[in-house]
């Protein structure tokens, strides 16, 4: 690590996706990592991170942890019914004097939404904003990984495309994803990280590109509704949605609905002569 780069890191949820592999890849760069688990929590954690219990929503218990550690950085892993904690998890880092908070992002852009999973991790970065807490915000498309439960290949044996499916997507793979926003927390100094969003993809392609990629393993269907049957369907359904819309490019401007000016995997060049996994590496295909 750089001597003018952070070295100490907090991780908020641990999780089965992006937590593991970014608490290996701090650990593997020398780092110091605690992971903030609720008292309930009983993963096992990467060999060298310190489990700290503590309620995500206790501001006090939590100030406490970080300034005892010393943290220099707190990312937030968490999720879905989590998104809530990242407000006072954010006060905490404030009083705490953390100096950059990373929220949980890891998905599609979200700048400008309103409501729902998007505007509930806009609303995290509009109060950090308003604390006065430097943020980094990390787009990474959809998880690679995620393709066929998206499409509902593990659940009904085909390839199902919602709409058109010929907007662009970015991939990117989890450990990918682990591995990227470890070396730029570590070796990119400290100013060009602060209210930043950096926007990367390890693959780009439509879902029509990417089912051909299943050509007799699953065959392609275009639907109207991913059926209810499906666990999790509206969740599915949503994305797919948001990927016909062209909004599963990380370069994509939500307020003007189309893409911006800042492109999809511009901040790739941030790891110099780092190999992103393709969507065939990942998935064997």
């Amino acid at each position: 690590m750089s001597s003018n780069t952070y070295t100490s890191f907090a991780v908020a949820g641990v999780g089965k996706t992006v937590g593991p592999p970014i608490i290996k890849s701090l650990l593997a760069r020398g780092a110091s990592v605690i992971v903030l688990t609720r008292s309930s929590s009983s993963k096992v954690l990467p060999e060298g991170a310190k489990a700290v219990q503590v309620d995500y929503t206790d501001v006090n218990a939590v100030t406490d942890a970080l300034k005892e550690h010393s943290v220099d950085v707190v990312i937030s892993t968490l999720a879905g019914d989590g998104f809530a904690a990242q407000i006072p998890l954010a006060d905490a880092a404030k009083a705490a004097g953390v100096k950059l908070y990373v929220p949980s992002e890891f998905g599609i852009p979200t700048e400008g939404a309103e409501g729902g999973m998007l505007g509930s991790k806009q609303q995290t970065s509009v109060h950090l904003k308003s604390i006065g807490l430097p943020s980094l915000r990390l787009y990474t498309g959809l998880f690679q990984e995620y393709i066929p439960t998206v499409t509902t290949v593990a659940d009904t044996g085909k390839f199902l495309i919602l709409g058109k499916g010929e907007a662009p997507i970015s991939f990117t793979a989890i450990p990918d994803i682990g591995e990227y926003l470890a070396y730029v927390l570590t070796t990119v100094p400290p100013e060009q990280l602060h209210d930043k969003v950096l926007r990367i993809e390890g693959h780009r392609a439509t879902l029509r590109e990417i089912g051909a990629l299943y050509a007799g393993k699953a065959p392609i269907e275009y639907v109207d509704s991913i059926p209810s049957n499906v666990p999790f369907a509206h969740v599915r359904e949503f994305l797919q949605k948001q990927f016909d819309a062209g909004a599963g490019s990380t370069g994509w401007d939500i307020l003007t609905e189309k893409e911006g000016s800042e492109p999809a995997g511009g901040a790739n060049k941030l790891y110099p002569g780092f190999k992103f996994k393709t969507v065939q590496e990942t998935l064997g295909l």
